[in-house]
């Protein structure tokens, strides 16, 4: 039932555009089209396959409520992954799994990928952002494999790590220029130069073993710095930089060297012996728009101050409550999205879940019976 619930969010977009073939939007919004990558805010769904759900039995190491294909139908632009091996060697297959294969498996990379991918062909008017964390230690061929094997080896934005040359999609004669590592904000396209070239999946990787970039991969702290991740009290959140390394406590240089703000905002419970869960109990103030401490509308008004910008980048967890999309459209300037599609804000728990389920198969039903009525009208 739930896979019947995807399928119509995957074709709602193409309803709407044939509703509203006049208007250029880009990333749900006409007034995006104009702007660099590097200056619109793209909302980060934290984890992004690992779901808190009957299908995990509300795995308490799950980030999320949703999985990925309803998280971008709601307007997320960045979906972040661990990759990790199915075991203690480099023989195992490359999965997305949260910390360990042992603890919670959401299936091969190529499969994640290629979910994404299926959204991104049914909407094409949207550009994408994947962050994986490389536990695995994966080279850079192992995972252009995985690319190649989701299909989606010509829709992704390619690095050239050493100038800003023009960069074409094999299935588009529409250039677009790639940023060197040593390049500034500037170099970064417009969202409607990405979508017109057909590169739309920009991707990201903390680290590989070679440190280089890869057909598919920009290494991430070559281009982003982050602020602190392990934040277990509200009152820990904070804008100084952390990662990476070369410019942790240093704002200036961050910004003089044109990285982009990534701002993490989410909470971890602190369990025995040394195990993080990602913390619930708190959620609806960490992401609401304001109104306590730690909310993450305050939150990104100290750092838009602070880095005299809005950050590029806004990673939370469930990301459904808060909403947290409330807060990137306030940065973005957004007032009245198009083609997004409303997704519940409410806590989910096993008892929620059944009867958000119920609702859900109700609603579809309905929504089927009156297209029929319709249809018998004509």
């Amino acid at each position: 039932m739930l896979s019947q619930i995807s399928r119509a969010l995957l074709l709602l977009p193409i309803a709407l555009r044939a509703g509203s073939a006049l208007v250029t939007v880009c990333n749900n919004s006409p007034a995006l089209c104009s702007r660099t990558y590097d200056n619109v805010t793209h909302l980060g769904a934290h984890d992004s396959p690992f779901v808190r759900d009957s299908s995990t039995h509300f795995s308490s190491s799950g980030n999320q409520y949703y999985n990925s294909t309803v998280q971008l139908a709601a307007g997320v632009r960045l979906l972040t992954a661990q990759v990790q091996t199915t075991n203690s060697t480099s023989t195992g297959q490359l999965h997305v799994c949260h910390t360990s294969c042992d603890l919670l498996d959401a299936g091969k990379l190529s499969g994640w990928l290629g979910e994404i991918n299926t959204w991104l062909v049914a909407n094409p008017n949207e550009v994408v952002t994947v962050l994986l964390v490389n536990g695995a230690g994966a080279t850079a061929s192992d995972l252009a494999a995985e690319y190649q094997e989701a299909g989606i080896s010509d829709i992704v934005f390619k690095p050239n790590s050493t100038s800003a040359t023009s960069v074409v999609s094999t299935t588009s004669s529409y250039a677009v220029s790639t940023p060197s590592t040593s390049s500034t904000s500037s170099a970064w396209p417009t969202l409607q130069s990405l979508i017109s070239a057909g590169t739309r999946m920009v991707n990201f990787v903390d680290t590989l073993p070679d440190d280089s970039e890869s057909l598919y991969l920009f290494l991430e702290f070559d281009h982003i710095f982050e602020n602190s991740y392990e934040n277990t009290s509200p009152s820990d959140f904070s804008c100084v930089p952390n990662r990476p390394s070369s410019v942790a406590n240093d704002t200036d240089q961050t910004l003089s060297q044109g990285l982009m703000p990534f701002m993490n905002h989410f909470l971890y419970e602190q369990q025995a012996f040394g195990i993080q869960l990602p913390n619930d109990t708190y959620i609806t103030t960490t992401n609401a728009r304001s109104g306590g401490v730690g909310n993450l509308g305050s939150a990104a008004s100290a750092c838009s101050s602070v880095y005299g910008k809005a950050p590029t980048f806004v990673l939370v967890d469930f990301v459904n409550v808060g909403p947290a999309m409330d807060t990137v459209d306030r940065l973005n300037g957004i007032t009245s999205p198009i083609g997004r599609t409303e997704v519940s804000s409410s806590i989910l728990s096993a008892t929620s879940g059944a009867v958000r389920a119920n609702c859900q198969f109700a609603m579809l039903c309905l929504t089927l019976l009156a297209a029929l009525v319709a249809f018998v009208e004509l």
